[in-house]
């Protein structure tokens, strides 16, 4: 079955290298923007790339459980690395906003109260924040059962991320919303089903 030969290749892969190959993107486009691979706006630009990239990334970590409850692949082991390399994008692109594209503290903060998008983006890197740092072991077993409670913000993270986009784009755009549509998708194949009443 093709579920099997996905669970022997997942076991075959060790962790690190996910870290590294979703690492890779982050240089390379930081270098397009650098050298005037990203247009004429490279700032925006390098900036839209890492948030979609963040974005995808807490869409396949999302997707994880889904996965091996409806269809049998089990890609459990990764699921850390691809979230905490959600962090490192989500991150990056604050700060290509904060430290290359706003620059003045008194505007950053201006904008963050003034524009829904960004308020709805900064409350999901706060959200993300506590994901990140108690994604080890030790965090795991010092929490106990209160670590798993924790980590359901990411719901609210990855849902914050899809609205923060849905936000941003001016006009109709078909992109945000297919991302969007997918993560409801994702959750509501989280939902318990309804145990059937008794005749």
């Amino acid at each position: 079955m093709i579920q099997q030969h996905i669970n022997q290749w997942a076991r075959q892969i060790p962790s690190w290298v996910v870290y590294v190959l979703l690492l890779i993107p982050a240089p390379w486009f930081f270098y397009l923007g650098a050298t005037g691979g990203l247009g004429v706006e490279p700032i925006k630009a390098l900036e839209h790339e890492y948030g979609e990239l963040a974005l995808k990334l807490l869409v396949a970590g999302l997707a994880i459980t889904p996965l091996r409850t409806h269809l049998g692949i089990n890609l459990i082991k990764f699921r850390r690395a691809i979230g905490l390399m959600a962090f490192f994008y989500v991150s990056a692109h604050l700060l290509v906003w904060l430290v290359l594209d706003v620059q003045i503290v008194s505007q950053i903060w201006a904008d963050i109260l003034k524009r829904p998008y960004i308020t709805i983006g900064m409350v999901g890197f706060i959200l993300i924040v506590p994901l990140a740092v108690t994604s080890n072991n030790r965090s795991i077993r010092t929490l106990g059962p209160k670590w798993r409670q924790l980590h359901k913000l990411t719901y609210m993270v990855v849902l914050s991320g899809a609205v923060h986009f849905l936000m941003l784009v001016k006009g109709f755009q078909l992109e945000p919303i297919l991302y969007l549509a997918v993560i409801l998708a994702l959750l509501a194949l989280r939902l318990p089903k309804k145990r059937r009443v008794a005749a």
